[in-house]
């Protein structure tokens, strides 16, 4: 099964969230070829000492999104791990839900570039995000 087809599987309740999405409380809208959005709500307990939502929690919503929108490409047989990953944050989350839309840039035969926009209920743009990651195949996928 590609991930495409397994988060499809997510998305329509036959398949459980991974322990990272349940813990979270991340919420998977949708998923196609090289495109995922989740959604989660920010509360006081992913809240930072300034009360705003910790940056790091902002990072592992937009990691899934992009993760997502990148595996979505591959075929059965691959996976694929993050090589790098920036977030540029731009406006303070305190209670709302926030929303991280991910697409696939470029994807070659290796190496791969995905964008992030993590915004807020009213649209208003919270965070953009980038990752680098690289598709593993053979022996280098066993077992991910």
């Amino acid at each position: 099964m590609t991930i495409l087809e397994y988060y499809r599987k997510v998305l329509n309740g036959e398949l459980e969230q991974s322990p990272v999405e349940r813990l979270m409380g991340l919420k998977l809208i949708s998923i196609e070829e090289g495109e995922a959005t989740y959604e989660m709500q920010a509360s006081e307990q992913h809240a930072n000492p300034q009360g705003t939502c910790n940056g790091g929690i902002i990072g592992i919503l937009a990691d899934m999104a992009m993760g997502l929108a990148y595996g979505s490409s591959l075929q059965e047989g691959e996976t694929f791990t993050t090589i790098e990953m920036k977030v540029n944050f731009f406006r303070p989350v305190w209670n709302a839900k926030i929303i991280a839309y991910a697409t696939l840039y470029k994807c070659g035969q290796t190496i791969g570039f995905v964008q992030c926009n993590i915004t807020d209920e009213n649209g208003k743009l919270v965070a953009h995000a980038s990752s680098t990651c690289m598709t593993l195949r053979g022996d280098k996928a066993k077992g991910r």
